[in-house]
C-alpha cells in the first residue's frame, strides 16, 4: 500500500477541497465502494437465475428453495462478516490494509466463480466464500475512513457521507444492466466476469490512490504489537479451520442441505440476539434510562428484521416472478430480467433528497415523527407492496396460469413502495442506535443491529424459493401472508409508539 514516498500530511488531506468541495480521499473511497457495490449487486440477483437454470441452459439445475436459501445465506453472511472484519482492522491490519486485502479477496472470489464454468460447484461456492470474507474486511472499514476526512464534523461531514452513499447506490444501479445483459444474453459466466472485472478495477484504484489521498488516515491499527500478534494468530487459526471444513464439505464427506443450514442459521442468530439483550438487561450494569433505551433498540431490532425479510426477497421471489410471469418486452425487444433489479437503487437515489426535504419541512412545522412511527410507516409500505404482488399473481392465475405474463408495472410499483419504506427505516434505524445505545456499547450495538438485517436476509431466502410455475395456486397465499405479517407488525408498532416515547428520558432522543 506504500509506493515508497512519504505520505502526505494529514492536515493537508483533510483541508483539500478538490473533489467537488471535498477531500480527494473521498473520491478514492467513493469509487472503491462504487465498484464493490457494482460487483455485489451485479451477481446477487444473477445467482438464483443461474442456479435454478437447467444444466442444458448452463445452470446448475438446483431446486428453487435450495437456490433461494443459498442466496439468503450468502447475503446474511456478508453482513455478519462485517463484525470480525471491523475487529481485524482495529486490532491487526488497520483500515487501509483491510480494505485492500478485502478487495483482493472479493476479486479472487469473482475469478473463482468465473472458473466454475470449468470446475463447476466447487469453484462457485469457494468464490462466494471468498467474496463474503473480502466484503467483511472492506465494507465496514471503507465507511469508517470517511469520517476522519472531516475532523471538524458538522454539515460538511454529513455532505461527505451523502456523496459516499451516492456511490453505493450508483454502483448498485448500474451493475444489473451490465451483468444482466451479458449473463442472460451471452452466458452466465460473462455476467459474473463483468462483476469481477469491476471489483478488479476497484482494487487497482484503491491501491494506486490510497497512499496519495488518504496518507496515514486508517493506515495503522489501534492495537499494540502484542495485541496485533494475538489477533493475527486467532484470525489465521479460525480461517484455517474454516477452510478445512469447506474442503471436507466440498469433498462430499459432510452433506450440505442449504434450506436446513439457513433455518439453523436463523435460529442461531435469533438466539444469539436474545442472549445479547439478556446480557444487557441483567448483567451489563445499565442504569434505569439506559435500560429503557436498550428496550427500544430491542423493539426496533425485531421490526427491522421483519422489514428486511420482506425487502430482501427482491433477488429471490420477486426476481423469479420477473423471469416466469412478467412481460419484459419493450417495443419488441425483450429486456433482461436483471434490469428490473436496478429499479430499487434508482428509486433510492431519486427519492433520498425528497425524504430529506420532507423531514426538514415537518421539523419546521414542529412535527417530530419518532423512530417507531417511521418504522411503522415503512412496514405498512412494504405490506402494500406485497398486496400489489397478490393482485399480480391473481392476474396470472385468472389468465390461465403457466405461460401468462403480466405487466412489468406490477414489479416497478412494488419496488417503489419498498424503497419508500426503506428510506423511512434504514437511515432512521442506524441513527437511533447511535443515539440510544449506551456510549460504552455503541460498537457492539451497531454489530447487533446489522444482525437484524442478516436475520431478515435469511428469512427472505427461506421464503424466496416458493415462487414456482408448478405451485401457482400457492403464490397468492405466499405474498398475502407476507403482506399480512407486515401490516400486523406495523399495527403493533403503531400501538407501541406512545409507550416507547414514555420510556425515553427525553423526547429528543427519538
Amino acid at each position: 500500500m506504500n509506493d515508497g514516498q512519504r505520505p502526505p500530511d494529514t492536515a493537508a488531506i483533510v483541508a483539500d477541497r478538490s473533489f467537488f468541495g471535498h477531500p480527494r480521499g473521498l473520491n478514492t473511497l467513493f469509487f472503491t465502494e462504487f465498484w464493490e457495490r457494482f460487483s455485489y449487486y451485479g451477481i446477487r440477483p444473477l445467482l438464483i437465475l443461474f442456479m435454478t437454470a437447467a444444466i442444458t441452459q448452463g445452470g446448475f439445475g438446483f431446486r428453487r428453495d435450495a437456490a433461494a436459501a443459498i442466496v439468503g445465506i450468502y447475503a446474511s453472511s456478508v453482513y455478519l462478516a462485517s463484525l470480525p472484519g471491523g475487529w481485524i482492522a482495529d486490532r491487526w491490519l488497520g483500515l487501509q490494509r483491510s480494505i485492500f486485502w478485502g478487495a483482493v479477496l472479493i476479486s479472487l472470489g469473482h475469478i473463482s466463480i468465473g472458473l466454475s464454468a470449468i470446475f463447476a460447484h466447487q469453484a462457485f461456492f469457494l468464490g462466494l466464500i471468498l467474496i463474503v470474507m473480502g466484503t467483511g474486511l472492506l465494507k465496514p472499514n471503507v465507511s469508517a475512513i470517511v469520517g476522519p476526512l472531516y475532523p471538524e464534523g458538522g454539515a460538511r461531514r454529513d455532505s461527505g457521507f451523502a456523496v459516499f452513499y451516492m456511490g453505493i447506490n450508483l454502483g448498485a444501479a448500474i451493475a444489473p444492466f451490465a451483468t444482466g445483459a451479458l449473463g442472460e444474453k451471452v452466458g452466465w459466466h460473462w455476467g459474473f466476469g463483468a462483476a469481477g472485472l469491476g471489483m478488479i478495477i476497484g482494487t487497482i484504484w484503491f491501491h494506486m490512490r490510497a497512499p496519495k489521498t488518504l496518507g496515514s488516515i486508517g493506515a495503522e491499527p489501534s492495537a499494540d504489537a502484542q495485541q496485533q500478534k494475538k489477533v493475527r494468530t486467532i484470525t489465521l487459526s479460525v480461517v484455517a479451520l474454516f477452510l478445512v471444513f469447506v474442503a471436507v464439505a466440498m469433498a462430499g464427506i459432510i452433506p450440505i442441505e442449504p434450506v436446513a443450514i439457513a433455518t439453523k442459521m436463523t435460529y442461531f442468530i435469533g438466539t444469539l440476539s436474545v442472549l445479547y439483550f439478556a446480557y444487557l438487561f441483567f448483567f451489563a450494569g445499565l442504569d434505569r434510562n439506559e435500560l429503557k433505551r436498550a428496550v427500544v433498540i430491542l423493539v426496533l431490532f425485531v421490526f427491522s428484521a421483519t422489514f428486511w425479510s420482506a425487502y430482501e426477497q427482491a433477488p429471490t421471489s420477486l426476481n423469479l416472478f420477473a423471469r416466469d410471469f412478467t412481460d419484459l418486452h419493450i417495443f419488441g425487444w425483450q429486456m433482461p430480467i436483471l434490469f428490473l433489479q436496478s429499479a430499487t437503487p434508482i428509486f433510492v437515489v431519486t427519492l433520498s433528497p425528497v425524504f430529506a426535504a420532507v423531514w426538514l419541512a415537518l421539523a419546521k412545522r414542529n412535527i417530530d415523527l419518532s423512530a417507531p412511527t417511521k418504522f411503522a410507516f415503512a412496514l405498512f409500505c412494504a405490506g402494500l407492496s406485497y398486496l400489489i404482488m397478490v393482485s399480480a399473481t391473481n392476474t396470472v392465475i385468472a389468465g390461465g396460469g403457466v405461460g401468462v405474463r403480466v405487466s412489468v408495472m406490477w414489479l416497478i410499483v412494488t419496488y417503489f413502495l419498498q424503497v419508500v419504506g426503506e428510506l423511512a427505516l434504514s437511515p432512521v434505524g442506524l441513527s437511533s442506535v447511535t443515539k440510544l445505545a449506551p456510549p460504552r456499547f455503541i460498537g457492539q450495538m451497531m454489530g447487533v443491529w446489522f444482525m437484524s438485517i442478516a436475520l431478515g436476509n435469511l428469512v427472505a431466502g427461506l421464503l424466496g424459493g416458493n415462487v414456482d410455475p408448478e405451485k401457482l395456486a400457492t403464490m397468492p397465499a405466499l405474498f398475502q401472508h407476507t403482506a399480512y405479517t407486515l401490516f400486523a407488525a406495523a399495527a403493533i408498532l403503531a400501538i407501541l409508539v406512545v409507550p416507547i416515547r414514555k420510556m425515553m428520558a427525553s423526547r429528543d432522543e427519538m
